[in-house]
Formats: C-alpha cells, sequence, structure tokens
C-alpha cells in the first residue's frame, strides 16, 4: 500500500478558464473566474497550422467561433482574429482565440494556477503533446526542478498537463520530463494501474459519474491522485472530497465555491 502524499495544488478548478460564466478557452473567462475568486484553472490546448498552441476544444471553429474551418488549419495569427466571445453573450464580442503562450503568462502574472488539458486534432498527438510541453517550459523554466514530475518534488506554481491521449503524454514526457502529467479517462479502466506506470503519470482524472467510492479508495491507496470533471453540483463535490479525491473542475463558479474543501479530508480512504 502506498498513501499519496496531500494533493498540492487548489482544490476546485474553473473548467475552461470561467465555467459557464463567459465563453470557454479565453482570456476574459480566466478573468470572469478571478472575479469570483478562483486561482486555478483548467483549459485545453490544440495546434495551429504554424504548430504553435492555441486555447481551443473543437477541432473546428464552428461552435464557438460560428465559422466554418478547422483549428489544425490556421495560423495562430488567423486564429487570433477569430471572434469567439460572441456565441456566448454581448458581453464577450471581440473576444479572440489566445495562444498558450500568453495565457501562462497572464496566469503568472496573476498568480492563476493552470492545468492544461493537451487537446490534440486527431492525427496530432504527438506534435501538440510536444509544443504543448515545450512552451509550458519556457514560461515555468525558473520554477521547474530536477525530477520535478515526482510528487514529492515538483514545486506546486507548476502546471499539471493532462490528456486522453497517451501520444500527447508520451511525447510532452520527451520534450519536458520534469513537468507533472495527469492521465485523463472517461471510466476508470481495469488496468489503470498499469497505464499511470506505463504513461508515468502522478494524477488520475476521470468524470465523476462513472467513479465509484470503491474505487477512489482503491485509486488512493495506490497512492495516486485523483481529480474529477466536471462537478457542477455543490452536493456532489461534497461527496467526491468526502470518499477522498483531491481535486475538481467545474462550470458552476457561480454555485460552487473556490476554497470549498472537505470537511473531513480523506476519510474515506485512511
Amino acid at each position: 500500500m502506498s498513501v499519496a502524499l496531500p494533493w498540492p495544488f487548489p482544490r476546485v478548478l474553473a473548467h475552461r478558464g470561467g465555467g459557464a460564466l463567459a465563453p470557454e478557452n479565453t482570456i476574459a473567462a480566466i478573468r470572469v473566474g478571478l472575479d469570483r475568486g478562483f486561482r486555478a484553472v483548467e483549459f485545453d490546448a490544440m495546434l495551429a497550422a504554424d504548430d504553435v498552441p492555441v486555447l481551443m476544444h473543437d477541432p473546428t471553429l464552428e461552435r464557438t467561433g460560428l465559422v466554418g474551418g478547422g483549428v489544425s488549419a490556421l495560423p495562430a495569427a488567423d486564429l487570433g482574429r477569430v471572434d469567439v466571445g460572441r456565441w456566448h453573450s454581448p458581453r464577450f464580442i471581440g473576444e479572440t482565440v489566445p495562444t498558450l503562450e500568453r495565457t501562462l503568462r497572464f496566469c503568472r502574472d496573476h498568480d492563476i494556477w493552470p492545468n492544461i488539458e493537451i487537446k490534440p486534432v486527431p492525427g496530432f498527438e504527438v506534435a501538440t503533446g510536444a509544443a504543448v510541453a515545450r512552451v509550458t517550459s519556457q514560461i515555468y523554466a525558473d520554477l521547474i526542478r530536477p525530477e520535478g514530475e515526482r510528487t514529492d518534488r515538483f514545486d506546486p506554481r507548476i502546471p499539471l498537463l493532462s490528456s486522453f491521449a497517451p501520444a500527447a503524454l508520451i511525447a510532452a514526457r520527451e520534450v519536458a520530463p520534469n513537468l507533472p502529467r495527469g492521465w485523463l479517462v472517461d471510466d476508470v479502466p481495469p488496468d489503470w494501474r498499469e497505464e499511470l506506470a506505463r504513461l508515468d503519470c502522478v494524477s488520475l482524472h476521470t468524470d465523476h459519474r462513472n467513479l465509484t467510492a470503491a474505487q477512489v479508495h482503491e485509486i488512493k491507496h495506490a497512492g495516486t491522485w485523483l481529480f474529477c470533471f466536471t462537478v457542477n453540483s455543490l452536493q456532489r463535490a461534497r461527496t467526491l472530497f468526502s470518499w477522498g479525491v483531491d481535486a475538481v473542475c467545474t462550470d458552476a463558479i457561480d454555485r460552487i465555491p473556490a476554497n470549498l474543501t472537505p470537511a473531513s479530508p480523506a476519510a474515506a480512504y485512511r
């Protein structure tokens, strides 16, 4: 048995920057989260045509940009002229696609901790993982320590990279081995221990709807950090924390407080 070290990061993250209150994956969204006390955010990073990582969830611009075209077909400068705010509400008209570099500099300037989901367009897993790790390691170079991917070694101000794509995580590790990584899954698979070890990840990130208290007990006793998405009920967040879940991200940043903590930390797996 190997019980995990305490989770060193904030416990509640604003999903895609500002949850449901702002256009996702934008600087405006992160500002909205910050205004509500969220100094921790989750957002998605995808690769533009010129190999520059930008904040985007979908492989096309149809939903958030209200225009046709694929993200991987346009350079970052062109994406930076696409209005991804007007779909949400008039308040955000003119908000555009930011680069990962600009976003991370904003986070550092405002003391915001990011969980960066590497979100590759299919076929670009390796390139996206490598590019995201490269930019992140450049922005946080002064904080990265040797063996900084280990739970007992990294500076808690360092971003946590995560992805559903194992190839992206492996590419990120090759470029920046001292950055911590998490593996994203919809359901916890039977071989989760072996896959986490293969990918050299410190955390498992999963859909809270498919998680049981027994699984939390098993994962935490193995010494693995556990992160849940996307939790929009305050009661559910409290339940997950009582089970021993380390952190959650939420769209409901107006209902779930940034400083929410469990009444009895990790009581379920002691």
